[in-house]
């Protein structure tokens, strides 16, 4: 079993910055692939970012690239979402999640945390 509990999300005004972080915990082998989701009100739940092959390689969305940048701290088992130059679009509850390796479908992910809020003011 594998547990994600996010936190760093708050209220940032339009161009600002947050830092997202996803403490990982139980068979954290079973994390090779870490990505962050979002889900705006009324929205569906869209992809973020992704880090593969425990931080080899990594992808984005393109409404954030550039903007954001996923990393991994395997030392203290966490997985970092560093969010600049934000934008009112950015706001949404923001979900990590864990999975095998590969290429995965939203669906393949084995595990979720609850979720932090991210309010970007304009």
């Amino acid at each position: 079993q594998v547990q994600l509990v996010e936190s760093g999300g708050g209220l940032v005004q339009a161009g600002g910055s947050l830092r997202l972080s996803c403490a990982v915990s139980g068979r954290t082998f079973s994390t090779n692939t870490m990505a962050w989701f979002r889900q705006a009100p009324g929205k569906e739940r869209e992809f973020v970012a992704v880090s593969r092959w425990f931080g080899l390689t990594t992808s984005y969305a393109d409404s954030v690239k550039g903007r954001f940048t996923i990393s991994r701290d395997k030392a203290k088992n966490t997985v970092l979402l560093q969010m600049n130059d934000l934008k009112p679009e950015d706001t949404a509850v923001y979900y990590c999640a864990a999975g095998p390796p590969g290429r995965l479908k939203d669906d393949e992910y084995a595990y979720w945390g609850q979720g932090t809020q991210v309010t970007v003011s304009s």
